[in-house]
């Protein structure tokens, strides 16, 4: 178990998340790990648009993200059994 009293708060992930999230994403890299297959996102098989994006692995249909756009949100879940981020839009 990690030492809770060492922790900062998300508000220290801003600046690295913003330089990822800032750069064109069907260029970033992929590798499911299901079944190993490595690509960029660009290769994924998306399916949608209701009730949202899902993207799965060319290989498998391992879920690798899925994005669903509520009024001002994007929720953003990344692989398969994992927890969902929030966005709000402008």
């Amino acid at each position: 178990m990690a030492d809770t009293a060492a922790h900062r708060d998300g508000n220290c992930l801003a600046g690295p998340l913003s330089e990822i999230l800032s750069v064109e994403p069907t260029t970033a890299w992929w590798r499911c790990p299901e079944c190993g297959q490595t690509g960029t996102l660009a290769e994924l098989h998306v399916y949608g648009p209701d009730p949202g994006l899902t993207a799965r692995c060319p290989g498998c249909a391992y879920i690798a993200l899925r994005l669903v756009r509520e009024d001002q949100h994007v929720w953003l879940t990344l692989g398969s059994g994992t927890g969902a981020f929030r966005f709000t839009t402008a």
